[in-house]
């Protein structure tokens, strides 16, 4: 399919854009637990949020929490909530007959016959993605489900408490309630969109959104700029991050190429956060001031984010909250270690012993290590 580059400042103004946009124009209810509103927007205190859910499957760890549950389901999504996580990270696709679904790579892998398959999300239809892995009717078979590796390798895609794969609505009529969804509109890096293609992706998703969110509290991401801006202009409920590498890699798109390019596609479109690979604030403390300075949110991902101590130490620069793989452990470690004494009445004595104590020399010293320590 030959597609073409389209500026977000050529997308039509909201009342031109077709089939229903105001499917999410006209709606006044915010999202709990975020401060909604381009002024003064703010979390109101330091997130955990599980990354697709429980944690991200990776097949070729030796950890086995790695392994634990099946990600981005149903099941990974409850868990999560058990773990008292604020908020839940999950990747959504629209198959070709319109169906949000939630699956993170670009491609399923399968064998039949002892042949590969590998088909792209986004060409298959509802019936045919939900076809893969278990499947919830009694008795059915569903087809095996491999993944490809960053090197290549195909594994089969094999945890310890396995699940089947789920659309967005099925998300938010089966996961608890209480439990915020960080949706990422997942698109592909590799191919530059048509504006019509993004507008009717993100219309559908929008629908199944302002259908089926209740009260639940909302944050939409996404590493695709034009969809980040489109989505912002689509709809006024729910906060809209961008998702960066922080400079970490280097892609055609310039505004995706470091920090500085974030804050200025947020302040451009009124978008109200960025959420960076962890490395890249490390590596450049100093933006975490300008993104603060610019009444911009500031999340964080990365395998960095498995750490307590590197998660505490984000907390002490600003950074409102974290996408984690390991739920209960860093749950469990931001109770510990930043939540205030006085909010639970714990002496402050014993605060001391499970909370880094640092002086703003030693953490202004840390600011200026860890960018040597972090190699590019």
């Amino acid at each position: 399919m030959a597609l073409k580059a389209v500026h977000v400042s050529d997308v039509p103004n909201l009342d031109q854009v077709p089939e229903n946009a105001s499917v999410a124009l006209y709606s006044s209810r915010f999202s709990k637990g975020v401060d909604v509103g381009r002024v003064g927007f703010k979390i109101p205190k330091f997130m955990v949020i599980g990354h697709r859910g429980s944690g991200m499957n990776v097949l070729q760890s030796s950890d086995r929490r790695m392994k634990a549950i099946k990600e981005n389901s149903v099941l990974s999504f409850n868990n999560a909530a058990n773990c008292a996580v604020d908020f839940i990270e999950f990747d959504v696709q629209v198959t070709k007959d319109d169906c949000p679904v939630i699956f993170h790579d670009n491609f399923i892998l399968s064998e039949e016959n002892g042949i590969l398959s590998e088909k792209r999300v986004t060409g298959l239809s509802k019936s045919e993605i939900l076809a893969y892995g278990p499947q919830r009717e009694s008795g059915n078979v569903g087809k095996p489900l491999l993944r490809k590796m960053k090197d290549g390798k195909v594994l089969s895609w094999k945890v310890e408490t396995d699940d089947s794969l789920c659309t967005l609505q099925e998300a938010f009529e089966q996961v608890d309630p209480s439990l915020g969804f960080n949706i990422e509109l997942k698109l592909d890096d590799h191919i530059v969109y048509e504006q019509d293609y993004l507008i009717h992706v993100l219309q559908t998703i929008l629908q199944v959104v302002f259908e089926h969110a209740k009260d639940r509290p909302i944050i939409f991401s996404t590493f695709q700029p034009d969809a980040a801006l489109l989505v912002k202009k689509l709809q006024s409920t729910y906060p809209v991050f961008f998702l960066t590498d922080g400079g970490t890699s280097i892609f055609y798109d310039v505004r995706r190429n470091s920090l500085e390019e974030a804050i200025k596609l947020c302040l451009e479109g009124g978008l109200e956060g960025i959420v960076t690979e962890v490395r890249g604030i490390f590596r450049n403390p100093e933006a975490v001031n300008k993104i603060k300075e610019s009444k911009l949110s500031l999340l964080t991902y990365g395998k960095l984010n498995n750490v307590p101590e590197a998660v505490y130490l984000q907390h002490l620069m600003g950074v409102e909250g974290v996408i984690v793989d390991l739920v209960q452990e860093i749950t469990e470690a931001v109770s510990d270690m930043i939540t205030k004494p006085a909010a639970e009445g714990i002496d402050s004595a014993m605060q001391v012993k499970t909370k880094p104590q640092f002086s703003q020399r030693e953490l202004a010293f840390m600011l200026k290590l860890i960018p040597e320590l972090i190699q590019l």
